[in-house]
C-alpha cells in the first residue's frame, strides 16, 4: 500500500518541543498500528525523533511511555484481537506493556539531522522562523535521495514561499496541528498552486485515520487561526490602550480581558490567550505576516515593552501557564503586571474599581464551560446579545465593539481569499481555539 509504503520510514523535527511530541505521539501511534496489521509482519516502521535537546528527548520518552498506556487502555478490544496469538499475553496490562513497547520500539530520538535523509516523510514542527525552516528543508534536499514529503507544522508562513526558496518541488503541504496535537481535533490543511496532488490526498487519508477535523485555509499568511487572532489580539491590545487616562494600563488590561471572556463567553479573555500562545511566538507570527499585509498596522509596541522588560508567558516542561501579562495562580489569572513599576499588581487590589467602571454583567450571562457544549446556545446567544445591546455600560459598549471587530475579522478573511467560506472561519474558532460561538453570526 501507498499509505504503508509512505510511513515506514518518516522523521519528526522539533519532536521534544510542545507541538512536535504531540505529532510524535500520534505518528508513532499510527505507524505501530500498521505494523501490527498482518501483511505488514515483518517489515520495519522507524520514526527519527529530531531534536537539539538531548535533555528534551529524554523527557520526549517519559511523555510518550504514559500517552501510550492511556491510549492503549482505550482499545483494549482491538489490541486483545491483535495479541491474540500470543499466549503469553492474557491480562490487560501485559497486553497494554507489550503495546508500548511495540510502539516506543518504532521510535528513534536523536540530535543528528542526518536522521532525516533517508525519510520518505518529514515532519516539520521547529520555531516560526522562515528562514530556519528553509535551511533545514534545503540540508535534508541535498542529501535524502528519496523526494520526500514534508508536512509543516506552520501556523503563518505561506507553503509557496517556503517550496520556492527551498526548492522542494511541490512535496510540501501546510498541516497545522492545533495545540495540544494529541488533543485536539482540528488540523489547518494548506496547499499551495504547486502541492503534489498525491501528497494532499496522503494528508487527508493520514488526517482521517487519527480522527481529525480538517479545514481547508487558502495559502495566504497567517492562514484563517492565527488570521483572525493576531486581528483579535490587536483589537484587544488597542482598546486597553484607548480606555480613558484616569485608567492605569494595568488596570485597563484587565478590564479588556474580562470583557473578552466573560461578556463574549470565551474560555481564555485575549491577554490571557496571549500569554498561553506566548509574547514572543505572537509577536513573530505578526512579524511574519506583516510583509504580506502592507496595508495593516500588524505590530504592537505593547507587546515589545512587555518584552524588553522580560515578560514572555508561555508554558512549563509540565504544561502549567507560566506568568506572563497576566500572573497565574493554579491556572487563573490573579494579577497584571505594572510597566511603570516593574511589578505584578495583585487583582484584589484593584477589582472592584474595575467591575464598577465595567458595570454589571448581563444577568443572562453564563459561564463558558457550561454555554459551549450546550445545544441551545444560539438560543443563549440571541438574548445575552439583545441584553447586551440595552445595556448602557462600558462593558457592554467593550463587549458589542469587541464581537463586532471579531465577525469584522472572520468576514475579510473570506473576502481577502483566506478562508473558503464562512462556515471554515467559525469551525476553526469554535474548534481551534475552542469560542463557543464562532465569529461569524448575526447577533451583533
Amino acid at each position: 500500500m501507498e499509505y504503508d509504503n509512505k510511513l515506514e520510514r518518516v522523521a519528526v523535527l522539533g519532536a521534544a518541543g510542545k507541538m512536535g511530541s504531540g505529532i510524535l505521539l500520534l505518528t508513532a501511534v499510527e505507524m505501530a498500528d500498521l505494523s501490527l496489521k498482518q501483511e505488514n509482519r515483518g517489515r520495519t516502521f522507524t520514526i527519527q525523533a529530531i531534536d537539539v535537546s538531548a535533555e528534551g528527548l529524554s523527557g520526549l520518552m517519559k511523555y510518550l511511555r504514559a500517552q501510550i498506556i492511556r491510549m492503549a487502555e482505550k482499545k483494549m478490544v482491538w489490541l486483545r484481537s491483535v495479541y491474540a496469538g500470543s499466549a503469553d499475553l492474557v491480562e490487560n496490562g501485559q497486553i497494554i506493556q507489550e503495546y508500548v513497547f511495540d510502539v516506543l520500539n518504532i521510535v528513534r530520538p536523536t540530535t543528528r539531522m542526518e536522521a532525516a535523509f533517508d525519510c520518505r516523510i518529514i515532519f516539520e514542527a521547529i520555531k516560526e522562523d522562515p528562514e530556519l525552516k528553509k535551511e533545514i528543508f534545503r540540508k535534508i534536499e541535498a542529501a535524502n535521495p528519496h523526494e520526500p514529503w514534508y508536512f509543516t507544522n506552520t501556523s503563518s508562513i505561506p507553503i509557496a514561499e517556503l517550496d520556492r526558496d527551498a526548492g522542494l518541488g511541490g512535496r510540501i503541504i501546510g498541516f497545522h496541528f492545533y495545540n495540544p496535537p494529541a488533543v485536539q481535533k482540528l488540523v489547518e490543511l494548506i496547499s499551495s498552486r504547486n502541492t503534489v496532488p498525491d501528497l494532499e490526498a496522503f494528508a487527508l487519508e493520514y488526517a482521517g485515520r487519527l480522527g481529525k477535523l480538517v479545514v481547508p485555509s487558502n495559502d495566504k499568511a497567517g492562514f484563517i487561526g492565527n488570521g483572525h487572532f493576531m486581528r483579535d489580539a490587536l483589537h484587544g491590545i488597542r482598546e486597553a490602550e484607548q480606555l480613558p487616562p484616569e485608567v492605569p494600563l494595568y488596570q485597563a488590561i484587565w478590564m479588556i480581558n474580562k470583557v473578552s471572556q466573560d461578556y463574549l463567553v470565551r474560555p481564555m479573555g485575549i491577554f490571557q490567550l496571549i500569554d498561553y500562545v506566548g509574547l514572543d511566538v505572537v509577536t513573530y507570527i505578526m512579524q511574519v505576516m506583516k510583509p504580506h499585509y502592507p496595508a495593516e498596522e500588524l505590530h504592537s509596541a505593547l507587546l515589545m515593552s512587555f518584552l524588553k522588560m522580560g515578560i514572555r508567558g508561555g508554558q512549563n516542561s509540565d504544561g502549567s501557564q507560566k506568568d506572563g501579562i497576566l500572573r497565574y495562580e493554579k491556572g487563573r489569572p490573579v494579577g497584571v503586571f505594572d510597566l511603570v513599576s516593574g511589578q505584578y499588581v495583585t487583582a484584589e487590589q484593584f477589582r472592584e474599581t474595575c467591575e464598577a467602571r465595567l458595570g454589571p454583567l448581563p444577568s443572562s450571562v453564563l459561564p463558558w464551560k457550561q454555554v459551549v457544549g450546550s445545544k441551545t446556545k444560539e438560543v443563549f446567544f440571541s438574548s445575552l446579545f439583545t441584553e447586551i445591546k440595552s445595556m448602557e455600560t462600558l462593558g457592554a459598549r467593550l463587549a458589542l465593539d469587541y464581537a463586532r471587530r471579531s465577525r469584522e475579522i472572520g468576514l475579510q478573511l473570506v473576502a481577502g481569499g483566506v478562508a473558503p467560506s464562512n462556515e471554515d472561519v467559525n469551525t476553526v474558532l469554535l474548534t481551534g481555539f475552542f469560542h463557543a460561538l464562532g465569529p461569524i453570526h448575526n447577533h451583533v
